[in-house]
């Protein structure tokens, strides 16, 4: 399953991603992963969350880079339950066209391979014309 926090910068979406991932880690048999742009978050998840600093990966420039990432991620741990990823359009080129996209991919990757995704999206939901949002729970 998706599902999205979506709102502008400032509205609390990180603040909430970090409660529901820290919820979920108390909870989970499975891996849960926080992909976050710098490192400033790593101290308020819980040890049991594995933490990546998309600063880390400057080379990562573009959707389809990115969704390769995620593959690496998923190929590196059979046991992921979750993947959040907060601020996406923050990690990489990404504008607001490339949303609609790469949703859909998370949408097929949280099918194909059984993996949830939680993200964030610095938006309103009235910009992201072309998203389907069949099959994804908005938590905001």
């Amino acid at each position: 399953m998706v599902k999205l926090f979506i709102g502008h910068k400032g509205s609390g979406k990180t603040k909430k991603m970090l409660e529901l991932a820290n919820e979920e880690a108390n909870n989970s048999k499975g891996s849960i992963i926080f992909i976050y742009k710098d490192t400033k978050v790593i101290y308020q998840l819980s040890y049991k969350i594995r933490t990546i600093c998309m600063e880390d990966f400057i080379h990562i420039t573009n959707e389809d880079e990115y969704i390769g990432f995620l593959f690496g991620i998923l190929s590196s741990d059979n046991d992921i339950e979750t993947i959040y990823i907060d601020g996406i359009m923050r990690h990489t080129d990404f504008e607001i066209s490339n949303v609609p996209s790469f949703i859909n991919k998370l949408k097929d990757i949280s099918r194909d391979y059984g993996i949830n995704f939680v993200a964030s999206i610095s938006a309103e939901l009235e910009e992201l014309t072309g998203v389907n949002f069949d099959g994804i729970e908005l938590l905001n």
